[in-house]
């Protein structure tokens, strides 16, 4: 029995020093910025892990775009430079509601099927799709992206 204690009480101690980690300067001043998300690994997830935003860009060795299987992504630089944002669902969807919108400057589709719009208060900017997959530039579109629409 006092193993079992011992056993407990030393999880209970890691689990209260792994709290303790502290946050990075940049995710803290996102969170601020953007309340609401809560930090899974390097990702914040808002909604339920509906929207994931990655500051940073893990490290690649051979792969251009880093976007994960089952995700559209859009990125805050062009040439898919960082922060990501990436969505799934289909229909409607407002940039606002995650602190995205005029920000997107570039764009991958990482899904077997399907398109999304990304519009300027309902005109249609561009369109990434899984036979038009890559946007390095959203050229006149850059930043103007309000919402957006996936297609299923």
């Amino acid at each position: 029995m006092a193993h079992i204690l011992r056993t407990l009480a030393a999880l209970a101690l890691a689990g209260a020093a792994a709290a303790a980690v502290p946050v990075a300067a940049d995710t803290a001043a996102y969170l601020t910025a953007h309340p609401g998300g809560r930090i899974a690994g390097g990702d914040i997830l808002y909604g339920g892990g509906a929207f994931v935003v990655t500051l940073h860009a893990p490290p690649r060795a051979d792969a251009l775009v880093d976007c994960p299987s089952g995700w559209y992504c859009f990125y805050d630089r062009p040439d898919y430079g960082y922060p990501r944002g990436r969505l799934s669902d289909c229909g409607w969807q407002s940039l606002a509601w995650w602190g995205w919108q005029d920000r997107v400057e570039s764009a991958f589709y990482n899904l077997s099927r399907g398109s999304v719009q990304f519009l300027d208060t309902g005109a249609g900017l561009f369109q990434i799709s899984a036979g038009a997959r890559a946007l390095g530039d959203a050229g006149a579109g850059r930043n103007r992206a309000t919402e957006v629409y996936r297609y299923c």
